[in-house]
């Protein structure tokens, strides 16, 4: 008798244990930056430190982020079950982040719906910054017809702010890194539940 291993149906997007090994890698790439502050993390008379400009930058890309997601949902209610919990969770990133907590798109009615989606069509390919990386550069921020098209829009700006979230690590302080290092994990874990749940 032969042990072959069982027939595996093929995977179509990143296994769980990939998913899994890369926020553990983001959480490894916090600890050691280490918990004592950088050059950047001391007072400077009246300009903001270094650690409290990535602070409020990452703060203002889970807003727009959070504003994508409503804008999305107001334009497929179907998908307000499914996509509610995330935008739930990229709203508090923007607190964790210090930020201001948004309306929910549900409470505020279609006339903050209308502004966040008018909001979202300013912006080109979601997150963007002062860095250059403006995301997938063929966007132009509307939210596609269809709802496959929305959810891979919204995949697609979650990676693209994971990303820049897991290169800044190297950059700020301790308590500053795991917090980007941990919502750079949840971001991944967003891209896997838009794609594949």
């Amino acid at each position: 008798m032969s042990l072959s291993p069982s027939p595996r149906r093929p995977s179509r997007g990143p296994r769980r244990r990939s998913l899994f090994a890369s926020a553990a890698g983001a959480a490894g790439a916090a600890l050691l930056v280490g918990c004592t502050g950088g050059p950047g993390s001391g007072e400077s008379g009246g300009e903001p430190s270094d650690a409290e400009r990535a602070r409020a930058r990452a703060a203002r890309d889970s807003a727009e982020l959070a504003a994508r997601y409503a804008a999305v949902i107001a334009a497929h209610p179907g998908l307000a079950e499914r996509l509610g919990p995330l935008r739930d969770g990229v709203v508090r990133h923007v607190e964790a982040f210090g930020g201001v907590r948004a309306s929910s798109p549900s409470a505020s009615g279609t006339a903050s719906a209308s502004a966040a989606s008018a909001s979202v069509s300013a912006r080109a390919a979601g997150p963007g910054g002062d860095s250059g990386d403006s995301g997938d550069s063929g966007d132009s921020g509307v939210v596609p017809a269809d709802e496959k098209g929305a959810l891979a829009l919204l995949a697609g700006a979650e990676r693209t702010l994971a990303d820049r979230r897991a290169r800044a690590l190297l950059d700020v302080p301790g308590e500053l890194a795991r917090l980007l290092a941990s919502v750079a994990a949840a971001g991944a874990a967003h891209v896997f539940l838009l794609t594949e749940g």
